[in-house]
C-alpha cells in the first residue's frame, strides 16, 4: 500500500494514517488515492473492531491542497460531479461498520476538519486549530460540513465557525463539543487506541449494532448532504471572490472580497 496513506490492524484494532507531513497531510490525489485503498482495506478487514483515523507531522489534515485544485475527475463530468469527487475518498468512512475514532495529532481544517467530523468519536490535540474557513476564502463549504457541524455542536454555534471561518483551540473544541475530549498532542494516540481498545472489547456484533442505529435514529443522510453542498461549492468556485481568496492564501495576505 502506498506509505500516503498506512493501514495496519493489530488485535482487533485498525489504524489509517495520513503520511505526509511535508505536505500537512492535505488532499493531493496521491493522498486522496491511498486514502480510499486504505479505507477500502479497513472496511474488508473483518477482524477490526474499531478504527483509528490519524496523521504524521503538525497537521492532521490541512485539507485541501490549493496548488493540487479543488476538484477531481475528468471534465466529462458536471463540476459539482467534480467538487463531489474531491471528497469522496474521505467520505468512504462512512462504509466503515465499526466506530471510527479521529485521532487528531494536529490541525484539522477545511476538508481535514470534515474528516473530523465524519469520526464517530474525536480526541483532539490542545494545542492544535480546528475550524473550516471556506467563506474566508471566497468558498462554500464542502464534505457536509454544513450539514454535520449543527448536529454535532448546535446551530447557532455551528453558525458562529461557518460565517466567520474562524478556528477554535483543542480547549474550545472541547468546551462546544466538536471533540469529545482535548489533550496534550503527545497523548492523542495514547488516548485514541485505549478508547479503540476498550470499544473493540465489547460484542463486536452489539457494537456494529449501536453504532448503525444512533445513525438510522438521527437520520444522518451525510453523502447526500455532501452533494448537496458539492453544488454550491462549484459555483464558488467561479467568482472572482474564490480566486480572490486561494490566491491571498498562497500569498499569506489578507483577501478583499468585491463580490463578484
Amino acid at each position: 500500500m502506498s506509505d500516503a496513506v498506512d493501514y495496519e490492524a493489530r488485535d482487533g484494532v485498525g489504524v489509517i494514517t495520513l503520511n505526509r507531513p511535508a505536505e500537512r497531510n492535505s488532499m493531493t490525489p496521491e493522498l486522496l488515492d491511498a486514502f480510499a485503498r486504505a479505507s477500502a482495506a479497513a472496511r474488508g478487514d473483518a477482524e477490526i473492531r474499531a478504527l483509528v483515523v490519524t496523521g504524521t507531522g503538525a497537521c492532521f489534515s490541512a485539507g485541501a491542497d490549493f496548488k493540487a485544485g479543488l476538484q477531481r475527475g475528468g471534465y466529462d463530468l458536471l463540476p459539482h460531479e467534480r467538487s463531489y469527487a474531491m471528497y469522496e475518498p474521505f467520505l468512504s468512512l462512512l462504509d466503515i461498520e465499526v466506530p471510527v475514532i479521529g485521532a487528531l495529532n494536529g490541525h484539522a481544517v477545511g476538508g481535514g476538519f470534515g474528516l473530523a467530523l465524519v469520526c464517530d468519536i474525536r480526541i483532539g490535540a490542545l494545542e492544535a486549530k480546528y475550524g473550516a474557513n471556506f467563506v474566508a476564502l471566497g468558498l462554500a463549504p464542502g464534505m457536509a460540513i454544513s450539514y454535520l457541524l449543527p448536529r454535532l455542536i448546535g446551530v447557532a454555534r455551528a453558525s458562529d465557525l461557518l460565517f466567520t471561518g474562524r478556528f477554535i483551540d483543542g480547549a474550545e473544541a472541547e468546551r462546544i463539543g466538536v471533540v469529545n475530549r482535548a489533550v496534550p498532542a503527545a497523548q492523542v494516540i495514547p488516548e485514541a487506541m485505549a478508547l479503540a481498545r476498550t470499544i473493540a472489547d465489547n460484542a463486536p456484533f452489539a457494537v456494529r449494532a449501536t453504532k448503525a442505529a444512533i445513525r438510522r435514529g438521527l437520520g444522518l443522510e451525510i453523502r447526500a448532504a455532501a452533494r448537496a453542498e458539492a453544488h454550491d461549492q462549484a459555483q464558488s468556485l467561479t467568482t472572482d471572490d474564490a480566486r480572490e481568496g486561494m490566491s491571498a492564501l498562497l500569498a499569506k495576505r489578507k483577501p478583499t472580497f468585491t463580490g463578484r
